[in-house]
């Protein structure tokens, strides 16, 4: 089994917990890869469980880690982020052909670590009593992953360097919560998450500055172009500015970061 067209195979199973175990097996021993093939998905994209109920961002309540219910629900809606970002990082190693080895390579590490991520919230989900789909949750991630399909560069611009590294900056205030709320466990696998996401996001700048280099593009203008084209979320502060550093923004777009793409 050729490595892209077996990424599109996990990217169409729809249990998580399948879909996770096989993603990191995969990365663990991957078959050769062919970045010619033109590939074809038999389903419709992502493979995804009936629950949860995918509503709109504004219909989910605000959740509060002060309670069983509130912490569970909490660490759900991180969860689903997880589940998803695992079908988005399938997602890039098999639609984009024709590109380095290196790049199919990143992707697949992207993946099984963000199926680690939600073996890990699944784990202490059900500790808390809960399991993934037990809550409303939105399609926001792979909305943008939708949009993108057709364009490499924006794929790269505005999933991993806009919509995930909002995680970089969001996790901090979320740990002091949850420390507030005595979940030590939740804290330390969100630590093992901000980890690994600066280096998802180093690797989404890395290839956004390959292509822009292809396509001789200025990679700060054009960002501003892809984010008003494609309609990018609007990015707001606090920032983490250290995570950012480290996850490859330069000084200019972190300076830049306060009036949004």
């Amino acid at each position: 089994m050729e490595l892209r067209q077996r990424a599109l195979d996990l990217l169409q199973v729809a249990d998580p917990a399948a879909k996770a175990a096989a993603v990191r097996a995969l990365q663990a021993d991957p078959p050769p890869l062919d970045v010619r093939a033109e590939l074809q998905p038999r389903q419709a994209l992502p493979g995804r469980p009936a629950a949860p109920r995918l509503v709109d961002p504004m219909a989910l309540p605000r959740r509060s880690p002060f309670t069983t219910a509130g912490r569970a629900a909490l660490l759900h809606a991180i969860a689903h982020i997880e589940f998803n970002a695992i079908n988005l990082a399938l997602d890039a190693v098999w639609r984009f052909p024709a590109l380095p080895e290196a790049y199919y390579r990143d992707w697949l590490l992207v993946a099984a670590e963000e199926s680690l991520h939600f073996t890990l919230l699944a784990q202490h989900l059900a500790t808390l009593g809960h399991a993934y789909g037990d809550f409303d949750a939105h399609d926001g991630l792979w909305a943008m992953t939708e949009k993108t399909a057709g364009d490499l560069t924006a794929r790269m611009a505005l999933v991993p360097r806009t919509l995930e590294a909002r995680g970089l900056d969001a996790t901090p205030p979320l740990q002091k919560r949850l420390a507030q709320a005595g979940d030590a466990r939740a804290v330390e696998i969100l630590d093992v998450i901000l980890r690994d996401e600066i280096g998802h996001v180093a690797i989404g700048n890395r290839w956004y500055r390959w292509c822009c280099e292809r396509e001789c593009l200025d990679a700060g203008p054009h960002y501003a172009v892809l984010a008003a084209r494609y309609g990018a979320p609007r990015l707001r502060p606090p920032f983490n500015t250290e995570a950012r550093r480290a996850a490859g923004f330069t000084p200019a777009e972190i300076a830049a970061l306060d009036t949004g793409p």
